[in-house]
């Protein structure tokens, strides 16, 4: 049952890979691209993680670090993005 488990987590996690790129197709601004791929990416990644963390337990704190590792690097990314992005994070030369 908690092979069950962790294949749909991990079939959930490469649906939200693939699902994050088809904004990239669009014709919307880059940021919203980015913005699209990365929350996708970020629960993906995660939803990999946790199936994976179902499948082998003994490795748990490993993908525990993993997944803190995670969630504080995209959020960060992203306010980083977003501050280069914005009229004041502009630099005049």
């Amino acid at each position: 049952m908690i092979d069950f488990f962790s294949y749909i987590c991990i079939g959930l996690g490469l649906f939200f890979w693939f699902w994050g790129t088809f904004p990239l197709l669009g014709k919307r601004s880059l940021l919203f691209k980015l913005h699209s791929l990365s929350v996708a990416d970020t629960l993906g990644s995660m939803s990999i993680i946790i199936g994976l963390l179902l499948k082998i337990p003994s490795e748990w704190p490993l993908l525990i670090l993993a997944l803190i590792s995670l969630a504080i690097w995209n959020t960060v990314l992203g306010y980083v993005l977003a501050y280069c992005s914005s009229s004041e994070g502009n630099y005049e030369r």
